[in-house]
């Protein structure tokens, strides 16, 4: 059984720690409560060779068949706690299975499903938990559930377009790339040595390929080693808030790439909100997780204005127009559901559209893209095709001449 270690107020008002075995961590903690004990916290303890060095992912569609099921059988009239312990044991992810287990310890310990979702928010989104908060107001959490599983279902289309869309020219690029490193370190060598054999003079396109392949023969470990340093000085950016938000604004200015994490942010965040506004929740608190599920920094500063605004009473479609980053179309659409009291069907409406768009944009960079890859492609192997015979041709006429 797994031990667990403890830190907790005793009845007296001192504090105690301690090692005790129990099932879960949640159960544990129950019966420290159940003794008097307070502020407790329970913290497993593992061995050297149980410590996960990198803790398995819990995939979105694990989440999305979790809420569609547990939804059925809460419409069923099933306890809610049964339902959990059904839908745990055909969860083949652990760490999922584990978490929902969790979940389970605390529903019978009297906590509130929201709050027992919430400790987990490492796995669960913060709309997800804003969302059932409000489910628990209304009585009812089935459709809620429903609402939430076709929303992430919803979510899991929009990126396997993107995806698809870009998984295609980036697989001719990079054989793009292997090919002209196959040529430059391992083809080209060998005509260095056979032309410095004929001590003729080469044209230049040819003197122009082999200096760069005894360029990068000579000095690939420098471009490695600045290659290692721009991903290095990426990866620390993007762990700072001020490198998020630069790396965010200069991913928005590249043309084509641009628009389409323009449309996918705009897209995303009308859905949340939409999604959150139809549970019933207050729209302070639906901006606030639709904000931070944008993923964007540019997006979020902005948008954080835009709430600030709201709640100050000046509308959410006349911020949202002030910010210049919304489009005409989807700030009309929030001002017409402002208007007639339809805010939530006109964001399902904005996502919808710019979903479209997105799509739109994504077969435009296709097509551009693919092409340009495969013309880039071409002029280099037919450039390296001209200097080998261009070279060829003129020692042999030189031959010929003697």
């Amino acid at each position: 059984m797994p031990q667990f270690r403890y830190s907790a107020v005793g009845a007296d008002g001192r504090a105690v720690k301690g090692t005790v075995e129990g099932s879960t961590a949640a159960g544990v903690e129950n019966d420290l409560l159940m003794q008097g004990h307070s502020s407790v916290s329970v913290r497993e303890r593992k061995s050297l060779a149980q410590i996960e060095i990198t803790k398995e992912r819990v995939p979105r569609q694990d989440i999305m068949h979790f809420s569609r099921q547990l939804a059925a059988f809460v419409r069923t009239g099933i306890p809610i706690n049964e339902a959990m312990r059904i839908v745990s044991d055909g969860v083949d992810n652990k760490r999922f299975r584990g978490i929902l287990l969790d979940i389970e310890e605390d529903l019978q310990a009297g906590q509130p499903f929201a709050a027992a979702v919430a400790r987990h928010a490492s796995v669960f989104p913060t709309y997800y938990v804003s969302i059932l908060r409000s489910a628990e107001l209304t009585g009812q959490l089935d459709v809620v559930l429903d609402q939430l599983s076709s929303y992430i279902e919803r979510d899991l289309e929009a990126r396997s377009k993107v995806k698809s869309a870009l998984t295609y020219p980036a697989v001719i690029l990079v054989m793009s790339v292997i090919t002209m490193l196959v040529m430059v370190l391992f083809v080209l060598p060998r005509f260095v040595t056979f032309f410095e054999d004929l001590d003729s003079e080469l044209p230049l396109p040819t003197r122009m390929l082999l200096g760069f392949a005894s360029f990068v023969g000579n000095w690939w470990w420098l471009m490695a080693v600045i290659t290692l340093m721009i991903v290095g000085a990426i990866t620390a950016m993007r762990r700072s808030e001020g490198g998020q938000y630069a790396l965010s604004r200069l991913l928005l200015r590249i043309p084509l790439i641009g628009a389409i994490i323009e449309f996918s942010t705009i897209e995303r965040f009308c859905r949340v909100l939409s999604a959150m506004m139809r549970a019933g929740v207050p729209l302070p608190e639906a901006m606030a997780s639709a904000i931070e599920s944008s993923n964007n920094k540019v997006f979020q500063r902005s948008l954080l204005h835009v709430r600030d605004a709201m709640i100050q009473g000046n509308g959410i479609a006349g911020p949202l127009a002030a910010s210049g980053l919304f489009p005409n179309a989807a700030t009309q659409m929030f001002r017409v559901g402002e208007e007639t009291g339809t805010l939530d069907v006109q964001a399902e409406n904005a996502s919808d559209f710019y979903g479209r768009e997105l799509e739109y944009k994504l077969k435009r960079l296709t097509t551009l893209f693919e092409p340009a890859v495969i013309l880039f492609m071409g002029f280099i192997v037919g450039f390296v095709a001209v200097a080998l015979i261009s070279a060829m041709y003129g020692v042999l006429q030189g031959n010929e001449d003697l």
